[in-house]
C-alpha cells in the first residue's frame, strides 16, 4: 500500500499514539503502582495484588529501569489493537470510502470516532498510568482483536494459527492481571467456537467443539502453570482467602449497618470483643463507597487480625445462606457506587504524576512527582467530570448498542468484538460480589472496550445499518391484505 492509499484515520492513530507517549511517559505512579514495582525488582510478591503485574514490571525494569518500556508496551496494545481492526478487511477500506465521497478523507465516520477517543481522559491520560487495570484492558482487547483478525483470515491457516496463539496467550496474562479478569477465556472461547462453526462447512459441530474447548483448555493450562510459577515467589499462603477475608468482613458490617439487631452467632462464640468492635467503630465507619475508613479505627484493626481465621468466613456464609434478602441489599448498594459513581470526585477518576511510600521510593529511587505536564493533564482530565465521558453508565449502553448491530451482521471480525463486550458485561456484573471501592479505574474495561467496539463499526457502519435494516425487517410480520 502506498502512503497515499493510507487511511486518514490510521494517520491519526500514529498521531495519538506519539501525544500519548509523549504527554505520559515514563508514566504515573500512584501508590499501588510504586509498591508493584518494589514487588517486581525483589522478585517477591506480597499477594495483596496478582503477581502477574509485579512481575511484568520487574521484567521491563531489568531492561529498562524504571516504568517508561512498561508504559509505552502497555500503550502499544492499545494502539496497535486499533490499528489492527482498522486495517482489518482490506488495507485500503478507509481511503475507498474517503474516494467514494469525493475525496474529503478529513470527514469520515471512523476519522471522527478515533478522534473522539483519543481526546477522552481514558486514552490520554490514563493509558500512561501504571495500573494494572489499564494492563487489564489493553490485553483483553488486544486479544479480542487478534481473534477478530483471525476470524477474517481464517483461510489463510499458518496466519489463523499464529494469531489464535497471540490471542490466546495475550487473555491468559490478562486473567492473572486481575483477580476477576477470568471472564474473557471463556467469552473467547465462545467467540471462536461460533465463528469455527461460521468457516467450516462439513463438520460444523465437531470443528466449533474442537476450536473452542481446545481453545479453552490451552489458556486453562497456560494461566494454572504460569500462575504456578508465580505463586513460589510468594511468601506464606499464595491463596486468595486473605483478600477475600477482608471482602467478607466488609459485607458483615455493612450488613449491620443496614440491620443493627443482626445475630451474630460465631462472633458470640468466638470473638465477642471483635463483634462489640463491629457494632460500634464498624458501623460508624462503615460506607458503601469503600471500605479504607475502617481502617480509621485501630483497635478495630487489630480485632480483625487478631479474630480466629474460621470466625469472619463462618459469618459471612450464613449471612448469605439464612440472610440472603440482606446480602444483596448490601452488596446492591456496594455495586451501585461502582457502576454508578454517584459522587465521582470521591471514586478518584484521576490520577497523574508519582506518589507513594516515602521508604519505597527512595529503594527505588523515584521522587514524589506533580510537574506542570502532570497538572495540564489533571486539569484536562477533569474538564470531563459531570459528563457522559466519565460516566460507565454510559459506556455499558454504547456497548449495549454496539451488540446489537454487532450481533446483526455477524462477521467473524463483529462476533470477536460482541464477546468482548459481552466479556466486559460479565466483568461488571464480578463486582457486584467482590466490589470494596468505588474507584473509577475498576471498570475502565467497559469504557475501553465500549470505544474500541464504537470505533470497530465506524470503519463500515453503513453495512452494519444495512444488516441491522434488514434483520428487523426479516422478522417483522407480513402486511396483511385490506381484502
Amino acid at each position: 500500500m502506498t502512503l497515499r492509499r493510507v487511511p486518514p484515520a490510521a494517520w491519526l492513530l500514529i498521531a495519538g499514539f506519539v501525544l500519548c507517549a509523549a504527554v505520559n511517559l515514563p508514566g504515573h505512579l500512584s501508590y499501588d503502582s510504586v509498591m508493584q514495582l518494589n514487588e517486581g525488582r525483589r522478585g517477591f510478591y506480597a499477594n495483596w495484588h496478582p503477581p502477574m503485574m509485579s512481575w511484568l514490571l520487574g521484567v521491563f525494569d531489568w531492561l529498562w529501569p524504571g516504568t517508561a518500556l512498561f508504559a509505552l508496551c502497555d500503550m502499544a496494545l492499545f494502539f496497535g489493537s486499533l490499528g489492527a481492526l482498522l486495517f482489518l478487511s482490506s488495507p485500503a477500506r478507509g481511503a475507498r470510502e474517503a474516494h467514494d465521497r469525493g475525496g474529503d478523507a478529513k470527514f469520515t465516520a471512523s476519522f471522527i470516532v478515533l478522534a473522539l477517543v483519543l481526546l477522552t481522559p481514558q486514552v490520554l491520560l490514563y493509558q500512561g498510568i501504571v495500573w494494572k487495570d489499564v494492563l487489564f484492558a489493553n490485553l483483553s482487547i488486544a486479544g479480542f482483536a487478534a481473534l477478530a483478525v483471525a476470524g477474517e483470515k481464517w483461510e489463510r491457516r499458518r496466519l489463523r494459527f499464529g494469531l489464535l496463539v497471540a490471542a490466546f496467550l495475550l487473555l491468559s496474562v490478562a486473567t492473572l492481571v486481575r483477580q476477576n479478569g477470568g471472564v474473557v477465556l471463556p467469552a473467547a472461547a465462545a467467540a471462536l467456537a461460533w465463528i469455527a462453526w461460521q468457516k467450516s462447512s462439513p463438520r460444523k459441530i465437531r470443528a466449533t467443539f474442537l476450536y473452542g474447548m481446545s481453545a479453552l483448555a490451552g489458556a486453562a493450562v497456560a494461566v494454572v502453570a504460569m500462575h504456578a510459577a508465580l505463586a513460589l515467589r510468594i511468601p506464606g499462603d499464595p491463596s486468595p482467602a486473605v483478600a477475600f477475608r477482608l471482602l467478607q468482613f466488609y459485607d458483615l458490617i455493612g450488613a449491620l449497618k443496614a440491620k443493627p439487631a443482626l445475630a451474630l452467632p460465631y462472633f458470640d462464640d468466638d470473638d465477642t470483643d471483635l463483634e462489640q468492635l463491629m457494632r460500634t467503630d464498624g458501623v460508624r465507619l462503615y460506607t458503601p463507597e469503600r471500605n479504607d475508613t475502617l481502617a480509621q479505627s485501630a483497635r478495630l484493626q487489630r480485632a480483625y487480625f487478631q479474630s480466629p481465621d474460621e470466625t469472619i468466613p463462618e459469618e459471612w456464609e450464613r449471612l448469605v445462606a439464612v440472610h440472603t434478602g440482606l446480602y444483596l441489599r448490601v452488596r446492591a448498594e456496594v455495586f451501585r457506587w461502582i457502576v454508578l459513581t454517584p459522587d465521582l470526585a470521591a471514586c478518584r477518576p484521576v490520577f497523574s504524576g508519582i506518589d507513594g511510600p516515602a521508604n519505597v521510593m527512595a529503594k527505588l529511587g523515584l521522587a514524589k512527582r506533580f510537574d506542570a505536564r502532570d497538572a495540564a493533564l489533571d486539569f484536562y482530565a477533569k474538564r470531563f467530570m459531570g459528563t457522559p465521558v466519565f460516566s460507565h453508565a454510559f459506556f455499558l449502553a454504547l456497548a449495549l448498542i454496539a451488540l446489537v448491530f454487532l450481533f446483526a451482521r455477524r462477521t467473524p471480525s463483529d462476533i470477536a468484538v460482541a464477546f468482548m463486550l459481552l466479556s466486559t458485561l460479565a466483568f461488571t456484573l464480578s463486582f457486584f460480589v467482590i466490589s470494596i471501592a468505588c474507584d473509577y479505574r475498576y471498570l475502565y474495561f467497559v469504557d475501553l472496550a465500549a470505544m474500541a467496539a464504537a470505533f470497530h463499526l465506524s470503519l463500515d457502519w453503513r453495512s452494519a445499518w444495512a444488516a441491522l435494516h434488514d434483520r428487523s425487517v426479516a422478522i417483522s410480520p407480513p402486511a396483511r391484505s385490506p381484502w
